[in-house]
């Protein structure tokens, strides 16, 4: 009977495990597989670890208060082991996410090794009951029940650790299978001999001028472009291996980068002609620690480029170039390549926008270039940062040889970039989408943007910024105060991640009547509807934290 009710105890147990794997191997998706992250996320997260180990503290309460043969167990114990237990079930149930568990053939791995360790732990389980309990055979059922039980308690303890133990353990297979996809990547690339290799990054601002670069190189090559947000070593090979045709002129190759030497990682597979620095700011310092381990990443762009040239021989001048925002000041503080090309709106760059006026169908500016080449843009675009960014599209395609008449035809097609102030018309509603940014800079040229906005009421939603190491209570309380100062309306999403945004608020002197603060982006999305601002609405959604940041 006893072996019966520990084999009928196993199978919530593992309804328990595959739920909760399930939910720890989605955070661990959502930090790319990378231990700071999951750790971060596991951090943030206490109180959920928390309910892991009372449940072994009640356990073993329960255990040797009773030395688990008497009948009359503590009922208050056994409610309570019971009460964690349904509880850890419920919260692991699958909910609706942002970003979707996406079952890969590395998530499959994952779980055949969760297999294993599930064995060997409910293993260990029984043989360490079995050797406490020596000379004790005529035990044998009870003691394999018992040790069935104590197998079922560990792992309902550790269940949290075991995704970072077994992504640990797969490492090697993993970067074993990752590398035979970059040396396949390697062989597409060296079978493309004329293809010219445009490498782009930056703190903030690479995305669009990808979008941007890949528009206007259209008008004399055919270009790839890494879509999306695929700016990974992984996602790099993958765009490689799948999209990249013979008929291909150029790639156009967006690197992003959270450590020291990510970039580096990319060059040292993708070997770019060309590179683009958009800026450098201070973004995801919780891994990389310092911003001179940011400049010295980023810079490590055109360190590969300068490699390349200096491999030929410099046989023909200017054939890799080196193109960096002159109007970003750690750029022009760290200046490394005095021959790279600048681009922005500060007098003294290679290519500089002036003349910028801002009216109801968009943004006209003229750009001048080095050598005295000159001519006038219209965009639907608006704000200062577009034009920046854009000035740095024209820059690389003017110097590749594209003349400025054509590229005007081709700034006026320009589409806003997903999620990166885009902006979207809903009746007398304006959404100015800028999802993806999660730094200071642009947070700044966001709320900037917004205030371009005159006559309308402007609302910001947001949850706050994150990744800023040791500096993230400080940027998020200064964004507060320059919201605070643009803001009809602001609506912060989640108590934890926008404490500091509403400190900074409240010390601006904002009318608390008109601070609002929502546990869910869902909540704050039916009230920034509900608002009843008597006026056009403009609707500032800055950054969105994926729900390993709940």
């Amino acid at each position: 009977m006893f072996l019966i009710s520990a084999f009928v105890l196993i199978i919530p147990v593992l309804c328990l495990a595959f739920l909760g794997l399930r939910f720890y191997t989605h955070m661990l998706q959502l930090s790319s597989y990378q231990f700071q992250g999951y750790f971060r996320f596991m951090k943030t997260n206490w109180k959920r670890v928390l309910f892991h180990i009372l449940f072994l503290i009640f356990f073993v309460l329960v255990f040797f208060g009773t030395g688990f043969n008497s009948m009359a167990l503590p009922i208050v114990m056994l409610l309570a082991i019971l009460g964690i237990f349904v509880g850890l079930i419920i919260s692991y149930l699958p909910r609706e996410a942002k970003k979707k568990f996406v079952v890969t053939d590395r998530v499959k791995r994952l779980f055949i090794t969760y297999v294993i360790l599930t064995v060997l732990i409910f293993a260990l389980g029984c043989l360490g009951v079995r050797v406490t309990q020596v000379g004790l055979n005529e035990y044998g059922d009870v003691l394999f029940a018992v040790g069935l039980i104590m197998g079922a308690v560990i792992y309902v303890t550790v269940l949290p650790f075991i995704p970072a133990l077994a992504n640990l353990i797969n490492k090697p297979i993993e970067n074993r299978i990752n590398q035979g996809f970059i040396d396949d990547a390697v062989r597409i690339l060296k079978e493309h001999e004329n293809l010219r290799i445009i490498g782009i990054t930056g703190s903030y601002g690479k995305t669009s001028v990808k979008y941007y670069l890949t528009t206007l190189l259209s008008e004399g090559f055919r270009v790839l472009m890494t879509p999306e947000s695929y700016n990974t070593p992984m996602g790099i090979v993958r765009t490689i291996r799948e999209h990249m045709q013979p008929t291909h002129e150029v790639f156009v190759c967006e690197m992003g980068a959270r450590h020291l030497h990510d970039i580096k990682e990319i060059t040292d597979f993708v070997h770019p002609d060309d590179g683009i620095v958009t800026s450098i700011g201070y973004q995801h310092l919780e891994t990389f620690h310092s911003l001179e381990n940011i400049i010295s990443t980023k810079y490590e762009l055109l360190d590969a480029v300068d490699a390349k040239e200096k491999a030929e021989g410099g046989k023909v001048p200017g054939k890799h170039l080196k193109f960096v925002n002159g109007d970003n000041e750690i750029i022009r503080k760290n200046m490394k390549y005095p021959d790279a090309i600048t681009y922005g709106l500060s007098e003294g760059c290679d290519y500089r926008a002036t003349d910028i006026k801002v009216t109801g169908a968009g943004t006209t500016f003229t750009v001048t270039s080095k050598t005295g080449e000159s001519g006038e843009f219209n965009t639907k675009l608006v704000g200062r940062h577009n034009v920046e960014n854009i000035v740095g599209a024209i820059a690389a395609a003017n110097s590749l040889g594209i003349p400025m008449t054509k590229l005007r035809m081709a700034v006026r097609r320009l589409q806003s970039v997903p999620h990166r102030l885009e902006l979207v018309k809903h009746g007398n509603v304006s959404i100015l989408d800028d999802a993806y940014n999660s730094n200071p800079n642009g947070a700044k040229v966001a709320l900037e943007t917004l205030a371009l906005f005159e006559d309308s009421v402007k609302i910001l939603v947001t949850p706050g910024m994150v990744e800023l190491g040791e500096k993230e209570d400080e940027y998020n309380n200064d964004f507060g105060a320059q919201a605070a100062g643009v803001c009809d309306y602001i609506i912060l999403v989640g108590d934890k991640n926008s404490a500091s945004i509403k400190k900074g608020v409240e010390e601006a002197g904002f009318d608390p009547e008109k601070l609002f603060v929502k546990s869910t982006f869902t909540e704050a999305s039916k009230l920034m509807y509900e608002l009843d601002a008597g006026r056009e609405k403009v609707i500032l959604l800055e950054n969105d934290l994926p729900d390993n940041y709940k």
